[in-house]
């Protein structure tokens, strides 16, 4: 029986490309709009739990639904659940910011729906990931010997990084694994105590147990004491451990302290321990010139991260990895199948050889169209301004009484708190944070919190393009105005 080719019109396909072109035309607008307007929207929504899940139907829909209809549902729904890290008075944890740029790039990205798995799978997304994170590179002043790979975060980052140390010990763990090997010492690996838990979550997710990531005491500026790492080291060695990496910090969480990275790595490569640098965030302050010296003594180490997409104005999500040893890296996640075999594959570089995705966005456009829309120049005039901010910002808290700062400010973050003379610690935490839900639940701007010594602490980050100094001058008027409600 002969078969009738279905025309072409009736095959069921994609939506119109006129239909697309008005939802992509009306998304442009909305977001050129919310991107002018931020203060139309709370910047921490006020969704309850349940808000969002209650307003949307249990099942989904039989039939299409016109894209027109899914941006109002967007405004109706969704928008309100959103807390807004766009808006120019996001100051909690890092402020970050896309710019339009990137946002072209994330669009362009969708639109070529590319798996930038292997060379082949797409020569231009490798090769041009390749050439970005060589620019970033120099960006930051660093040398020649670099190898970069992007992931989505510095969680994945840095996991990456501590695998490869794993693998750089020649202990043929990834092939006959870690349990029940008698022949395997206990694995150390030692960071700040004032380190992000993303290198917690590693040392868990490698199976080296959570007990054996040994937290260095910092010193009254909250970086981490060289001599203590020294001793920790020692002790370990006299235990039969077997010390493996070291993770000093430029630009902690908490405080954006920067650890002395000189010291550390001429400590841990006495030791031979891999050397991860973690400057997630402060990694992208050293393309202005005069803060360069922040990533003093990164030549010695072995990998760093850093997060373009915190202070470096790249959607989310955007995180660089780079290592001077990706022959470890390849060695710990290299895996290639029959189906996978290519005639060139010696002869380019496949970045599922160096993680444990096979799978890649093409995040590597948003990133270069980002550097070259804004260039050396305008990247670093903005980081700088920010910086300018900070201590603008850092002064009126200083010069007020009744508050003080709480830690140095060497970059674009301030820790700082409401301290009455005579207040009790439990007093002062139970105050700021009180000022602290006020000033959220207003709308106007968000701040999050730390402890520092076991000192409550409030924390305004700045970071977002868009933030000029009237925001800084509002969010401090509200602090203030509400330290009063307060205080009663």
């Amino acid at each position: 029986m002969t078969t009738v080719p279905t025309p072409q019109s009736s095959r069921p396909g994609d939506l119109s490309p006129e239909e697309f072109r008005a939802a992509a035309h009306a998304a442009v607008d909305w977001i050129a709009d919310y991107l002018e307007h931020p203060e139309r929207v709370p910047v921490r929504s006020r969704a309850r739990p349940g808000d969002v899940t209650s307003a949307l139907p249990a099942s989904p829909p039989k039939h299409g639904e016109p894209l027109a209809d899914m941006m109002a549902d967007f405004e109706r729904i969704i928008l309100p659940g959103i807390t807004h890290w766009n808006h120019p008075s996001f100051f909690a944890y890092f402020a970050n910011s896309s710019t339009y740029p990137g946002i072209l790039g994330e669009l362009l990205t969708a639109g070529l729906n590319a798996n930038a798995m292997m060379w082949i799978t797409s020569p231009a997304a490798t090769e041009l990931e390749q050439v970005t994170l060589d620019w970033l590179r120099q960006l930051m002043g660093l040398q020649d010997g670099w190898f970069g790979q992007i992931t989505d975060t510095a969680s994945v980052s840095t996991f990456y990084a501590l695998a490869a140390a794993r693998e750089a010990l020649g202990l043929d763990i990834r092939a006959r694994g870690m349990a029940a090997r008698h022949d395997l010492p206990t694995l150390r690996v030692y960071c700040s105590e004032h380190a992000h838990s993303s290198i917690d979550k590693a040392v868990i997710a490698l199976g080296l147990g959570h007990d054996n990531l040994i937290k260095i005491p910092a010193d009254e500026h909250f970086r981490m004491r060289p001599e203590a790492l020294r001793e920790a080291i020692a002790t370990d060695l006299a235990l039969g451990h077997l010390p493996m990496a070291v993770v000093p910090c430029i630009g902690t969480t908490s405080t954006t302290s920067v650890d002395p990275v000189p010291e550390i790595v001429r400590i841990a490569k006495e030791f031979d321990c891999w050397v991860h640098v973690d400057t997630a965030y402060a990694g992208p302050a050293a393309i202005v010139p005069e803060l360069r010296y922040l990533l003093d003594g990164v030549e010695g180490a072995d990998s760093m991260v850093v997060n373009p997409h915190k202070w470096l104005f790249t959607p989310v999500d955007c995180s660089v990895l780079y290592t001077k040893r990706p022959d470890a890296l390849r060695q710990a996640f290299a895996l290639l199948p029959e189906y996978l075999v290519t005639k060139d594959q010696d002869q380019v570089v496949n970045l599922m050889d160096y993680g444990i995705q096979l799978g890649r966005r093409f995040r590597a456009l948003k990133l270069w169209m980002v550097l070259r829309a804004f260039g050396a120049d305008g990247l670093a005039e903005r980081i700088r301004f920010h910086c300018e901010l900070a201590r603008d910002f850092a002064g009126m808290v200083h010069f007020e009484g009744g508050w003080e700062l709480t830690a140095p400010v060497p970059l674009s973050l301030v820790c700082f708190r409401y301290a009455p003379a005579h207040a009790s610690e439990d007093a002062i935490a139970s105050m700021n944070a009180a000022i602290m839900e006020r000033v959220n639940a207003e709308g106007r701007a968000y701040l999050s919190h730390t402890k520092l010594n076991g000192k409550y602490t409030l924390r305004l980050a700045i970071g977002n393009i868009r933030t000029d100094r009237s925001h800084i001058e509002q969010v401090w008027s509200e602090l203030r105005a509400a330290a009063t409600a307060v205080a009663g």
